[in-house]
């Protein structure tokens, strides 16, 4: 319950306890708020029995934490061979390179075969120049000419 509260926050409560309440006082609320939490603990505990044995044998397993959707999800997903084929594809793909790949495609650009380092054309396209006629994606691109007009984005605007 106070599992977040540090030592200094909890001498700041007591010291702020003692000149609200006062020292005489103190150890009377002190009992007044334990008794009410433990009320209150018990109200809950029996409430959650009396909706378990409303429920049936059927929900003996029935835990009140799965009432959170989290917990729920997470607790149905374990095990699941499905989750498992999910966590394989998305480990084998690659985003960059499949943008380049539809980028290339929409400029009418062929796809170039891998570099002899064993590096794709995403990885080893930094430094080198693109094929020619064809803007290099990666790189910033230069200001236009002075009679050219600039690429007009009609999504941007």
């Amino acid at each position: 319950m106070f599992s977040d509260i540090g030592a200094l926050e909890l001498v700041a409560l007591v010291v702020l306890a003692v000149l609200v309440f006062g020292p005489e006082k103190l150890p009377k609320v002190i009992q007044d708020v334990s008794r009410f939490i433990r009320k209150v603990r018990d109200f809950s505990d029996s409430a959650k029995e009396d909706i378990r044995s409303e429920l049936g044998p059927e929900f003996k397993d029935f835990e009140f934490e799965d009432l959170n959707p989290k917990t729920f999800l997470r607790k149905q997903l374990e095990g699941n061979e499905d989750l498992k084929e999910l966590k394989d594809l998305r480990g084998s793909f690659d985003l960059k390179k499949e943008m380049n790949d539809v980028a290339d495609a929409v400029h009418g650009r062929e796809t170039a075969p891998a570099a002899v380092g064993g590096t794709s054309r995403a990885e080893g396209h930094g430094g080198g120049s693109a094929a020619a006629g064809t803007p290099d994606l990666l790189k910033k691109q230069d200001k236009p000419d002075t009679g050219e007009r600039p690429p007009y984005d009609s999504d941007a605007t």
